[in-house]
């Protein structure tokens, strides 16, 4: 009861990093492993067995979360979003444990051996975040060294340094060698605390991340469950460590095929943050927006327009429309909309993100060319719904969704032009792959806004009944030039071949093909 006690009013005052998933593929570069790493203290108890100890270097595990000592953002390939909530500070937590002393170690090279562990561990992480790896590597295994040989093989300094570098390995995707060194630091924590012990939980949470990583869903849910098991007997159900934990197993679970418990978990896990006071943070945010996903890729339409409503009212309130974040929620809630055929309230929403962004971003960003081919999107469907009633009214929504593609084509071949000058002098950019991004996304609206204007020019043939024996020339062209932007920028390498871009391409050639009656190549 006492652990439990303890353990609870300790992590109550810390906050714990969540990162997860998305369909897109992501690697993680030096730039984004900033996060400053906190050292933990030691401090053992006199000669009386273990404690939880605030100032235990095991503790790495419970006060970063996830990650012990965390070096960095975690580059998970399977998931939609990466998210990390900052960990609190832990001074003065002592407090918070009735009857805990804290009792300095007397032993003179027991202090030298922690004193060099630390130096060992800061400059590591300083030369990390400056890309000197090698270096960084080399102190990363001192760090280890000098545990092993001031504390013994077993000791939770040794654990602390291996996790360390097992994250160190994660990042660099030497997964071959971060794995062992995981599994060594539980080891060490199992022998130094039982196997039940909450840091031994969170340990097999961190070594379920790093499984979940790689997409080795089996050997991810099995610590996953491990984790949880520990967890809810140690801290409670309530915990927010529970949380999230359940809420990583149900991704698991999901990315497995098991939608219904994988539900049934997540939306616990969120309930639990929110009954914790932490309904508008941006970890519950982002879970929220996992499980939307879940509904749309379910066809749950009306579950995943409940939720977004919701993540928009807490953006509305929490950062206004003078935020990014908010008006991608609410861009969001208008194509579930649009899904669902209310092209009324879809429309209105996109409009108001469209004067938004135009506030927020430059006149030629990517983001506002997307904005007006999803406007683009609902005219069509307002046509389709006039064209039985009145011709003119169908053709007018014809003519603007034009006008938006227009623009909508003339801001992607901007930005591709931008990608393209900057491959040719890509040494005076410091973020090259920011750039990569930027050009996908371009040619990937590009060819959409293209397949979209063939299918306007099409319908406005069908408005105005032309023979159909006659080929729609502004149709062709359209397709024509979407066919011919694939091969400029795909075939030159200036733009990876995503899945995203192929489909369209596809698109485009399966249409021009049966246009023109004939194969193009």
């Amino acid at each position: 009861m006492f652990l439990r006690v303890a353990a609870a009013n300790l992590l109550k005052k810390l906050r714990f990093p969540a990162s997860y998933a998305s369909p897109a593929s992501t690697v993680t570069t030096t730039n984004e492993l900033s996060v400053k790493l906190k050292l933990p203290r030691w401090y053992q108890t006199g000669g009386h067995g273990w404690r939880i100890n605030l100032r235990d270097p095991c503790l790495w595990i419970v006060i970063s979360g996830h990650v012990a000592m965390t070096l960095g953002i975690s580059a998970n390939a399977t998931f939609a979003e990466n998210a990390t909530t900052e960990a609190s500070s832990n001074n003065d937590l002592g407090d918070d444990l009735v009857g805990l002393r804290k009792i300095e170690d007397g032993s003179v090279v027991s202090n030298i051996h922690t004193a060099k562990w630390r130096v060992f561990t800061d400059k590591a992480r300083e030369f990390f975040q400056q890309g000197k790896l090698d270096e960084a590597e080399k102190l990363f295994l001192s760090a280890i060294q000098e545990a092993k040989e001031g504390f013994g093989e077993q000791d939770p300094h040794v654990a602390s340094a291996c996790n360390n570098l097992a994250e160190f390995y994660r990042v660099k995707r030497a997964f071959d060698k971060a794995e062992p060194l995981y599994l060594e630091a539980i080891n060490i924590l199992e022998e130094s605390f039982g196997p039940d012990d909450v840091r031994v939980g969170v340990a097999a949470h961190n070594l379920g991340q790093f499984y979940l990583g790689q997409k080795k869903l089996e050997e991810a849910r099995v610590k996953y469950e491990r984790a949880l098991k520990i967890k809810r007997r140690v801290l409670g159900y309530g915990h927010s460590e529970c949380s999230d934990t359940m809420f990583h197993l149900g991704v698991v679970l999901y990315l497995q095929g098991k939608e219904r418990d994988a539900e049934v978990l997540i939306k616990d896990s969120i309930r639990m943050l929110e009954e914790g006071g932490e309904g508008e943070s941006s970890v519950c945010i982002r879970r929220l927006r996992y499980l939307s996903q879940i509904y749309m890729k379910s066809h749950q339409v009306a579950e995943a327009e409940m939720v977004q409503r919701k993540i928009l009212h807490v953006m509305e309130l929490s950062k206004g429309w003078n935020s990014l974040a908010t008006v991608i929620a609410a861009e969001s809630l208008a194509l579930t909309l649009l899904a669902s055929g209310n092209t009324k309230d879809s429309k209105d929403l996109l409009e108001r993100c469209l004067n938004a962004r135009k506030d927020l971003l430059p006149s030629d960003h990517i983001q506002i060319g997307a904005n007006l081919l999803h406007l683009a999107r609902v005219a069509m469907l307002d046509c389709g719904r006039h064209k039985m009633l009145d011709v003119s009214k169908a053709e007018a929504e014809l003519d603007m969704a034009k006008n938006h593609l227009h623009n909508s084509i003339r801001i992607a071949r901007e930005c591709l032009r931008k990608v393209s000058k900057q491959k040719d002098k890509l040494k005076r950019y410091s973020e090259p792959g920011d750039s990569r991004k930027e050009g996908q996304a371009a040619l990937a609206i590009l060819l959409q806004s293209l397949n979209t204007l063939s299918s306007v020019e099409l319908e406005k043939q069908e408005l105005q009944k032309i023979q159909e024996g006659n080929i729609n020339l502004e149709a062709q062209e359209a397709l024509l030039q979407c066919i011919s932007a694939y091969k400029e920028f795909v075939s030159e390498r200036s733009i990876a071949d995503t899945p995203e871009i192929k489909n369209e391409y596809l698109s485009c050639l399966k249409r021009a093909q049966n246009l023109l009656g004939h194969k193009i190549h």
